[in-house]
């Protein structure tokens, strides 16, 4: 199991490292995750702050995980675990959050991840899913309907 400490200073190496190299993972589209969501073959991890997710609205069927939150890594190897027959997919406001989780989760060895690239509201990799007219939800609404357990139905 990684430690909290071990996940803070392997994100603060990676945000303090201009030289510090992108995941090689999967990287799926706005509409991608979306259309996997809808399928029901993805689990989407919205790994932005709490008054972002008010801020922008979420991903309908998002999981939303702080990646701030003391208990992340924990929270994203139960969903690995708890759902071996679903993709996972991160997303963030622009994709540099989850350009630096997926070198993090590749360096520990946490597979089946994807980096929606995009982000929310776009960036140098993308339009983002707002721009793509992709639907969005109250936070409130998206995180009450979350499995507290992880475990996809």
């Amino acid at each position: 199991m990684i430690d909290r400490r071990l996940f803070v200073a392997g994100v603060s190496t990676a945000i303090l490292s201009p030289f510090f190299a992108m995941a090689q993972g999967a990287a799926l589209t706005a509409t991608q995750a979306y259309n996997g969501l809808q399928a029901g073959s993805l689990i989407l991890i919205d790994v932005r702050r709490p008054d972002e997710w008010l801020e922008t609205g979420v991903a309908p069927g998002a999981w939303l995980l702080d990646m701030q939150d003391e208990n992340f890594v924990a929270y994203v190897t139960a969903v690995l675990d708890r759902n071996p027959d679903r993709d996972v997919a991160i997303i963030c406001r622009t994709g540099n959050r989850t350009g630096r989780l997926m070198q993090f989760f590749a360096e520990n060895e946490m597979t089946r991840i994807q980096d929606v690239s995009e982000g929310m509201v776009g960036g140098p990799r993308g339009t983002g899913w707002i721009k793509s007219g992709l639907p969005v939800e109250d936070a409130r609404t998206v995180y009450d309907a979350m499995p507290k357990d992880l475990t996809a139905p």
